[in-house]
């Protein structure tokens, strides 16, 4: 498992590094003290634990740019201001470590962003086949932004492909065929979790940049869905 360790306090990334390394020994863990070199890096990483306030670029700006380069890493942001947990939703962090840091909470939350990662990598060997008019895809369910529906087709949206795939079939086969992870947020619309960035009352905003409508009536239905699904290890409630 890679792990990134990233604070501009040297202390404190010692501290971190002797914790992962006493509960996952196996784990390569890489050590950043700002949030430029962990990008500059360009490394996909399993669990990265973030410092929100650093010299230079902040933490949450650092994950803002991340997510759209890894969508599937775990976040864990330290801090120790309480006020930035609303801006760490934002990003799909998975937890939110206050300083100073205690063991057995550290250990913790550890132990369930491990078990977080090792579910995302499940989720990401997912495929699903998709037959157009010429030709089939097979494509990885984490490879996959969002679907939307046009008339008896669909448009599916994905991260690795610059063409739009265009299929004979319906919004309600699809959202069957492809589980929780995906929810219906308007009746042309189908999104993956995983790749949500915000929302607000009438948007969701993915990783690439792009966005989808949320319908009004099913905003706090939505709510319920992805802060399960955040928290639940991609298992959707509803």
């Amino acid at each position: 498992m890679n792990i990134a360790v990233v604070d501009d306090e040297e202390i404190i990334r010692q501290q971190i590094h002797g914790f992962i390394k006493k509960q996952k020994p196996e784990s390569e863990i890489s050590d950043f003290s700002t949030g430029e070199e962990l990008l500059a890096a360009g490394r996909e990483f399993d669990i990265i634990f973030l410092d929100i306030q650093m010299e230079g670029m902040g933490g949450i700006e650092a994950a803002r740019t991340l997510r759209q380069r890894n969508a599937d890493a775990v976040l864990v942001f330290i801090t120790g201001i309480k006020e930035y947990v609303f801006e760490a939703f934002d990003v799909s962090a998975f937890h939110y470590l206050l300083k100073p840091i205690a063991e057995q909470k550290f250990m913790e939350v550890l132990g369930r962003a491990a078990g977080e990662a090792g579910k995302r990598k499940v989720q990401k060997e997912q495929q699903i086949f998709i037959r157009t008019k010429n030709r089939g895809y097979t494509l990885n369910l984490s490879s996959i932004l969002y679907i939307e529906n046009r008339g008896k087709k669909v448009e599916i949206h994905t991260t690795d492909m610059e063409e739009i795939i265009e299929a004979y079939a319906t919004m309600e086969e699809l959202e069957g065929q492809l589980g929780g992870g995906f929810y219906r947020c308007h009746r042309g619309y189908l999104v993956n979790m995983a790749h949500i960035v915000r929302y607000d009352n009438d948007s969701i905003f993915l990783s690439n940049g792009g966005k989808v409508y949320l319908t009004r009536k099913k905003h706090n239905e939505f709510v319920k869905a992805y802060m399960w699904y955040l928290q639940n290890g991609g298992v959707s409630c509803v």
